[in-house]
């Protein structure tokens, strides 16, 4: 299996604080922005994104958390006993602007899992994507309003994002993986 670095710890930050620039320049600021962060690297790279823009607009941003494993439409293939992580959402989502926030855009699936969860919790005005990394080969269509990263990936190809928060590194990695039978 090889492995090859795309993205190390300084081009991980520079790239939350790009789409946090971005998210501000295209709000004109951040008065009605929620953030909410897809367990699980998804919801430590909210914080980070909700802290960049608090440095930027000078004010507490609302940030939360969803899990969506009880979402997936393929939830038995992945695990039978999907492990169902906690959500946070402690305010209200009725007409506000919010940023949902992943690790890696893939197939699109876990973008269509957390919009379900998102609406048992309210209705947004709007809903918006930003993702560390848009790997490509997608099975729904769905599409990021903010990347950090586009690559062009193959199915026998895995996009890891390793973060401190979770994993002891921090790096975003492609891995060539056997194909499955």
């Amino acid at each position: 299996m090889d492995n090859k670095i795309i993205m190390d710890a300084n081009d991980i930050a520079r790239a939350l604080r790009r789409i946090a620039h971005e998210i501000v320049e295209v709000h004109k600021g951040a008065d009605s922005l929620i953030i909410i962060g897809i367990h699980t690297r998804g919801a430590h790279l909210a914080k980070r994104l909700c802290a960049c823009i608090e440095d930027i607009e000078s004010r507490v941003l609302p940030c939360g958390t969803i899990d969506i494993n009880l979402y997936r439409d393929d939830w038995t293939k992945i695990n039978r006993h999907p492990v169902v992580q906690s959500t946070h959402i402690d305010f209200p989502l009725d007409d506000k602007q919010v940023i949902l926030v992943d690790d890696v855009l893939f197939t699109g699936r876990t973008t269509r899992a957390a919009l379900e969860a998102l609406l048992d919790f309210g209705r947004p005005a709007r809903v918006e994507l930003a993702v560390l990394v848009d790997r490509g080969l997608r099975e729904l269509p769905i599409q990021a309003d903010y990347i950090g990263k586009s690559i062009k990936t193959e199915e026998s190809q895995m996009v890891n994002v390793m973060l401190t928060e979770s994993d002891d590194a921090e790096m975003v990695v492609i891995e060539e993986v056997n194909a499955r039978s």
